[in-house]
């Protein structure tokens, strides 16, 4: 092999020297966790008709929630606007200047710790300390200048339903939030109240949810996009929908070919246990978590669970009767739940030499075992298995989407930790579409295909500010549907006073 050559992502291995018991509990591991051409087309057929159910006004497993963001942007868009990130450990101000170049954008950003006490005090403090942080980002950046009302764009990224794009009511806190009084109330007011309090300049034009963020701004700078995903600690996507495919949307009389963007909070598909390969292992993991019997289909391709399905099988198999792994060894710290994340397996899959050294060392830093080169290999194996199950009912999903809306070609965009860092996830991904809708042969590699998945734009800063600067745009035109309070949202603003954007 040359020098400097990366080994490629198939390495062989050699399972010349595994004992029989590890062989046999390979090959098991093998039936249980591979998805079968046959099973992928199952999966995504039951799926289309889940997306389908969750738009009727019964609804189903999958919310399908509507977001009234109403349209693409078409490049043309210009204007200040700012973007907020409310994430779980950082809060994130972004000033977004979309410029006269078509598809182009400056942007100005800085980040805010999100101390721990906040998320479980009080609601005051919280909107407090957002509003303190915005005001911050203000008086830093435009000192002693005289400010229109600036549109925001903020990106809160918890299951809230929104009957008009300005405000949304959180259904559950997520991300070791757990602030009384706020679950089933609209957000918007508070955080609103906050800011008059402080005589901050800025006016909430959009909540948006950071997938349905991704679909736009990734649409901003590539017309072919039509889906946006998050493959990372959570799973999900949203799309564009057409108002006359929507039937619990039907009493509101919209123009049924208006476009709707809908989130539709995917991690929940197939609750009910009908055609998801679930293992004893996903069992386990479903039954031990916080909510059993919801997130099934997150529970198994996101990365918040990878690592712990790794763990559950091979401390399953120390104590096994019939075979021998880590014998003799103390698997205290492999006993600890949710202690390997999905970058372990992404260091397992990446280890680049023939004797697996690196993660005979990692076993060893980490969880104080040492491990065979039989146990290696077992090991090496597993992280692939789940790693490759992971991509590949990742894609039923998105060609699930795809064959609902008749797409052949399209480019969808994807963002998350897992898509981003973990081995091979791409490509993986791009077999099991060109199983699932029977591409040619030469097909399915990940590039150049029917349908593509590439990195996403940056979805809950520009993402955000493309929305707000959309929804103006639906008041400017006096397309209000899913808008509060129109004439409020204008006033002070920029747009106002031009009348157009």
């Amino acid at each position: 092999m040359p020098v400097g050559s990366r080994r490629t992502p198939s390495r062989k291995g050699s399972m010349a020297d595994v004992p029989k018991d590890l062989l046999d509990q390979i090959n098991r591991l093998e039936e249980l966790f591979t998805v079968p051409q046959e099973k992928l087309k199952q999966i995504t057929d039951h799926f289309v008709s889940e997306l389908a159910k969750g738009l009727t006004v019964e609804g189903g497993s999958i919310p399908m929630n509507p977001t009234w963001c109403m349209g693409f942007p078409d490049g043309n868009e210009t204007g200040t606007f700012l973007a907020l990130d409310m994430g779980g450990t950082n809060l994130r101000v972004c000033e977004i200047t979309l410029t006269e170049e078509k598809g182009e954008f400056d942007i100005i950003q800085s980040k805010y710790r999100m101390p721990e006490e906040l998320k479980t005090g009080t609601a005051d403090e919280l909107w407090g300390y957002i509003a303190d942080c915005l005001q911050q980002f203000i008086e830093y950046h435009h000192a002693d200048e005289e400010l229109d009302q600036l549109p925001l764009g903020f990106t809160f990224s918890y299951p809230a339903s929104q009957e008009y794009i300005d405000h949304g009511v959180l259904q559950r806190w997520t991300k070791g939030f757990d602030i009384e009084g706020v679950e089933g109330k609209d957000v918007v007011p508070p955080f609103e109240a906050a800011l008059a309090e402080r005589g901050v300049p800025i006016k909430l034009t959009a909540l948006v949810n950071d997938t349905t963020g991704t679909l736009i701004a990734s649409a901003y700078t590539d017309t072919q996009m039509k889906i946006g995903c998050i493959f990372g600690t959570g799973c999900n996507a949203a799309y564009m929908e057409d108002c006359g495919s929507i039937p619990k949307l039907a009493h509101m009389n919209l123009d049924p070919s208006l476009p709707m963007a809908i989130n539709c909070e995917w991690g929940a598909f197939d609750n009910e246990h009908k055609v998801l390969p679930r293992t004893p292992y996903d069992i386990v993991i479903d039954k031990e978590s916080p909510r059993p019997g919801q997130q099934a289909f997150e529970k198994m391709i996101a990365g918040l669970y990878l690592g712990e399905i790794f763990r559950l099988v091979l401390l399953d198999l120390h104590q096994n009767q019939d075979c021998k792994i880590f014998e003799d060894q103390d698997v205290s710290k492999l006993s600890k739940a949710y202690s390997l994340d999905a970058g372990f397996l992404s260091a397992i899959e990446e280890d680049p030499f023939e004797n697996l050294s690196e993660t005979h060392d990692l076993f060893q830093n980490k969880l104080n075992l040492i491990c065979t080169k039989p146990e290696l290999e077992l090991i090496r194996k597993l992280a692939e298995l789940i790693g490759t199950r992971a991509a590949r009912l990742s894609a039923c999903g998105v060609a699930a989407i795809c064959k609902k809306k008749g797409w052949t070609n399209c480019h969808v965009g994807a963002d998350g930790s897992v898509f981003n860092k973990y081995p091979h996830f791409k490509v993986r991904g791009a077999q099991a579409l060109k199983e699932i809708l029977d591409w040619p042969a030469n097909k399915g590699k990940g590039k150049n295909d029917p349908i593509e998945i590439l990195p996403a734009e940056d979805g809950s800063g520009v993402g955000a500010a493309l929305i707000a600067a959309l929804t103006l745009k639906r008041v400017q035109l006096g397309q209000n549907a899913g808008i509060r309070d129109p004439k409020s949202m204008l006033a002070g603003t920029k747009a106002a006073k031009k009348g157009t954007m």
